[in-house]
């Protein structure tokens, strides 16, 4: 029997729980060249900003040992540009769009969820809070707690109340359940986690920084113990909220580990760098794994390795208890 991958973000039904990372798939063109966006469950725009944004210097972008990393700089067009183009090129498609947003103060944030409450097209705002904040000496918002919850608190307050606000989190962060609480009681409807640990990487060759900018952010399989952590901690703590989990995604097996951490839904991000088809075989893959251990809905998977150690659970048509 087929199984059921419907999942869901907040009030808002997915017909599968793989969405791209934000940033890695710019806003969706580049990937519908090779197919139907709407075969995914949703695509995550890179971090939208007020005014455009030309980005960081080069070289911007070195590979690690499994990973890479990347200081682009929210690079982008602009919201202005995004509404007139871009999203309603989305929309058109039928296309579930999360929007990312980034801002360097509070009101920047508030300023853009108020452009994008009433726009057509718009499944979930995600607030990227790995940005500085530039009214506390650039102190990122995502390693305090309460400067999260100021943020996603102002963004809630004008965003359409049937779009649910994704509270974007930092591994970086001291105590992560702490600032993930704090998005939740400032009216974070889900959890997206991880945004990418900061890193550097020195080139030997001509004895400097690999990066422009020196640091960067680290994406791609040498995160993914690290995202499984902060996911498990957070659902442990926040088991009702829903949680997108990120971080080193090659595989269905891999999306398969971040959903019985607690996970809901799953990005794909640097992987489709090199296989744009990422994300489709991520989705088969994962309901191929569902579908062997005798899962019918992917919904009864999600935080299944929490269960007490030598739990079972009945899940099979031949009601056969079977530890998974």
């Amino acid at each position: 029997m087929p199984v059921d991958m419907r999942t869901y973000l907040g009030h808002v039904e997915l017909a599968n729980p793989i969405t791209t990372a934000a940033g890695c798939a710019a806003s969706g063109a580049e990937l519908a060249q090779f197919f139907d966006l709407g075969r995914l469950g949703a695509v995550t725009t890179r971090s939208i900003t007020m005014a455009p944004r030309a980005g960081r210097p080069t070289p911007r972008m070195a590979e690690t040992p499994s990973g890479l990393l990347s200081a682009v700089g929210l690079q982008g067009p602009g919201v202005d540009a995004f509404l007139a183009r871009e999203l309603p090129w989305l929309a058109q498609r039928n296309v579930r769009t999360v929007v990312s947003i980034g801002g360097g103060t509070v009101a920047e944030y508030t300023a853009l969820a108020r452009r994008l409450t009433d726009a057509p097209g718009v499944t979930a705002v995600e607030v990227n809070l790995s940005c500085p904040n530039i009214e506390d000496r650039g102190r990122v918002f995502a390693l305090d707690g309460a400067a999260s919850a100021e943020v996603v608190a102002s963004v809630r307050s004008v965003m359409r109340y049937d779009v649910p606000v994704v509270a974007k989190l930092s591994p970086d962060a001291l105590d992560v359940v702490a600032v993930a609480r704090a998005c939740v009681d400032g009216g974070a409807d889900a959890l997206s986690m991880i945004n990418n640990p900061l890193g550097m990487s020195v080139d030997t060759d001509a004895m400097r920084p690999a990066l422009a900018a020196v640091t960067g952010g680290l994406s791609g399989p040498a995160i993914r113990p690290l995202a499984v952590r902060c996911v498990w901690q957070v659902h442990a703590a926040l088991p009702g909220v829903p949680i997108i989990g990120m971080g080193g995604v090659l595989t269905g097996r891999d999306a398969f580990e971040f959903v019985l951490a607690g996970a809901c839904v799953v990005a794909v991000g640097t992987a489709l760098f090199h296989d744009p088809y990422a994300g489709l075989r991520v989705v088969r893959e994962l309901e191929e794994i569902l579908a062997a251990r005798g899962f019918h809905r992917l919904a009864d998977a999600v935080g299944l390795a929490h269960r007490p150690p030598g739990a079972t659970t009945r899940h099979r048509t031949d009601f056969e208890e079977s530890p998974l």
